[in-house]
């Protein structure tokens, strides 16, 4: 009791000062003093202002020589900064430098420092200042010519972690586990998805596995899949936040001839770590995910509407199937089903520059990596082949374009990439239904490639009839959902579920900003 009695007055005083200073220039904040703070002090409130979205740094500016440029901003810790670009050749090199000069001045406490990320489509590098000064970052040599008249046309672009070192750091541990294939993994993912999507991870009763008859699954009905926990769980919850939807895997049941039931899905992993394309027995699908996937999975079949069951044509299905199994996941488009629009897809601080500058990291990082996710996409949308990153971001400029313009032009689902046609889950599974004929006439003119999950269960091609949903279907559940949730601990939500007709173009110039995800009619 004496400890927390202590460390409280501690918290009182501190706060007090800070009161007592506002005004003028703190001695500190107390942000910049929680790590002086004994844990059971400083973890709460630290939980209480950062987040893992804390991570992303926010695109501040470019600096250029262009009009004698100077660029001004607010930082996170000092709040009144400038900086010019210099070009020289100071080392004699082949294309010359540069040097950024950046003065910092009015910090907000004695205490803090900013941290600064600098780019160009060649090149990233980062800065920290704790000092009011002019600093400088020094360029000895341009990579190339080609960067060296990006410099001159474009600048060097600037971002801020506008946490500072703290939130950076406590971001990080935000990230971290939601990576994890843990409990501490798990219960950080249903954090940040409460947080910033307001889901709500109500629990059901057990038991958690419904007692399903098979018999009762016909084909073309909608596998809704959402993992909260290890590497899927991870990457489901960032692409959850940054698309309002809210499961972030699919797949789709099939009969054969002979009545047997299989599944086909986009994303299964093969023997050798691969993600491929595959068509398997329900058995195998099933008890995989019942007993071997370790991501929490949590599942809902999506039956479809009578009527649309009579519609599916099962033999062209099948075709699509077998002409797609054991070929790679579609990693070429995954990320341009949620970009349609110039600034209306990214949560703050997330931007299209920032977006450039991911891409740059990894294209330096993983070239092949990054080749295989977006550089061939990026060539499709400029009608180019074989430019790397930094080309394709030097094409744009020299077209009177921008990166955020190219990242926003739709898919098409007939583009034929290095490995072939690329669907990722949800695409596979809508153009089976365009193979199956449930678009009709609007096929020719609706990418599939364009949809989000959500965009997908949000289509009225589902049963609206909860007493034709099968006698199984959520019988031991006190909340009747509109669909059949067979596995998971907490209740699925899917809002927005089987209400939208199809239209052409549909899903190509959409918003999708958190944490309501305002959706125009007609996008």
């Amino acid at each position: 009791m004496a400890v927390f009695l202590k460390t409280h007055f501690l918290f009182i005083v501190l706060m007090f000062s800070c009161l007592l200073l506002s005004g003028s220039k703190s001695v500190f904040h107390i942000k910049d003093v929680l790590p002086m703070l004994p844990v059971q002090v400083s973890w709460p409130i630290v939980n209480s202002l950062y987040s893992a979205v804390d991570l992303l740094p926010s695109f501040v500016g470019a600096v250029s020589i262009a009009n004698n440029n100077t660029l001004q901003w607010k930082g996170a810790c000092f709040y009144n900064n400038t900086a010019f670009l210099e070009l020289h050749n100071n080392t004699g090199s082949r294309f010359g430098g540069g040097t950024i000069h950046i003065k910092v001045n009015n910090a907000h406490s004695y205490s803090c420092m900013d941290l600064y990320i600098f780019a160009t489509p060649y090149r990233v590098t980062w800065d920290y200042y704790a000092l009011s000064r002019e600093h400088t970052v020094q360029i000895k040599e341009w990579e190339s010519q080609a960067e060296l008249e990006y410099v001159k046309r474009k600048g060097v672009s600037i971002f801020l972690m506008q946490a500072g070192t703290l939130g950076t750091l406590r971001a990080l541990w935000d990230v971290f586990p939601l990576f994890t294939n843990t409990g501490w993994g798990e219960n950080s993912n249903i954090r940040f998805l409460k947080k910033h999507m307001g889901a709500s991870f109500d629990q059901r009763p057990q038991p958690w596995v419904s007692n399903l008859t098979t018999e009762d699954i016909h084909s073309g009905d909608f596998l809704a899949i959402s993992k909260i926990r290890g590497r899927w769980g991870g990457f489901e919850t960032l692409e959850k936040w940054v698309s309002g939807t809210y499961a972030g895997h699919s797949a789709i049941c099939l009969r054969d001839a002979e009545g047997k039931l299989w599944v086909g899905e986009s994303g299964h992993e093969n023997d050798k770590g691969e993600d491929i394309i595959a068509i398997l027995p329900w058995e195998e699908w099933w008890e995989y995910e019942l007993t071997k996937d370790d991501s929490n999975p949590h599942i809902a079949l999506l039956p479809l509407h009578p009527d649309l069951h009579a519609k599916f044509n099962q033999t062209a299905a099948w075709e699509y199937a077998r002409s797609m199994a054991g070929k790679p996941y579609g990693f070429h488009n995954l990320i341009f089903s949620w970009i349609d629009t110039i600034d209306g897809n990214y949560p703050s601080p997330l931007d299209a520059h920032l977006v450039a500058s991911v891409m740059t990291v990894w294209n330096h990082l993983q070239p092949a990596y990054a080749a295989n996710m977006w550089n061939e996409a990026l060539n499709k949308r400029l009608g180019t082949q074989g430019l790397d990153l930094p080309d394709i971001l030097v094409e744009v400029e020299k077209r009177g374009s921008s990166f955020a313009k190219l990242l926003t032009i739709p898919e098409q689902d007939n583009w034929v990439y290095s490995d072939g046609i690329s669907t990722s889950c949800i695409a596979f599974v809508l153009e089976m239904y365009k193979e199956a004929g449930l678009f009709g006439p609007l096929a020719s003119s609706i990418q599939v490639t364009e949809f989000t999950i959500k965009d997908a269960y949000s289509l009225k091609f589902f049963e609206n009839n909860t007493n034709r949903l099968p006698k199984w279907c959520n019988a031991d559940d006190t909340v009747k959902l509109p669909f059949c949730q067979i596995l998971g601990k907490y209740r699925m939500e899917l809002p927005g579920y089987n209400t939208m007709d199809i239209y052409a173009h549909m899903n190509e110039k959409c918003p999708s900003m958190p944490p309501k995800y305002y959706r125009p009619q007609s996008c």
